[in-house]
């Protein structure tokens, strides 16, 4: 497979678009993950080259001058995310389909280059309120982190129309099965 199709999955923050990804990679389809690069450090448990590709912010950068990326973004100020080339070209090698769990200035960059072989899907959590219950409950942020990303989530959900679909996350079987159908069915077009 030279090129094979792309699932986007972008979503604010706590909307549960990491839930619904990992729900659909446990199934049995040809679909393989890609695993983004960040220049902020681990969190928690993640790991380098399984959750995030961890670099130096300077690393970031020079692999930006040498247009390594398909698409990158500075997220939060110093913090960049983005996907390297190398990622889709090793996936496509292995005759896989590639889902991207990524911010939505991210996915809406890659329905761009990849327009015909690309769904985007928009993943929101019911209201801003759930969403803020959920961020706290995690309990990673600081005060200061969290009203950041409520504020960028308020920005993000302006954008759920430029994607394919959007898909409230209030009820997660309801939305683990709509999530899987859609898909499903993308990946069975020609």
């Amino acid at each position: 497979m030279k090129e094979g199709k792309l699932i986007v999955v972008s979503a604010p923050s706590g909307s549960g678009k990491t839930t619904l990804v990992q729900s659909l990679l446990s199934r049995n389809l040809p679909l393989s993950f890609s695993i983004s690069a960040t220049s902020r450090p681990p969190r928690g448990k993640e790991q380098d080259g399984v959750d995030y590709h961890f670099l130096e912010l300077d690393d970031f950068k020079k692999k930006i001058e040498a247009d390594a990326f398909v698409e990158y973004e500075e997220v939060y100020p110093g913090k960049f995310y983005g996907t390297l080339r190398s990622e889709l070209e090793k996936k496509w090698s292995k005759g896989q389909h590639i889902i991207f769990d990524v911010d939505v200035v991210g996915g809406l960059n890659i329905k761009s280059q990849y327009p015909d072989q690309t769904l985007a899907i928009f993943i929101q959590a019911p209201s801003l309120d759930v969403l803020e219950q959920r961020l706290r409950s995690r309990g990673t942020e600081s005060e200061a982190l969290l009203q950041e990303r409520l504020a960028k989530a308020k920005m993000e959900m302006e954008q759920a129309s430029k994607f394919d679909f959007s898909l409230v996350n209030d009820d997660l079987e309801i939305s683990k099965k709509d999530f899987s159908e859609r898909v499903k069915a993308f990946l069975d077009q020609v």
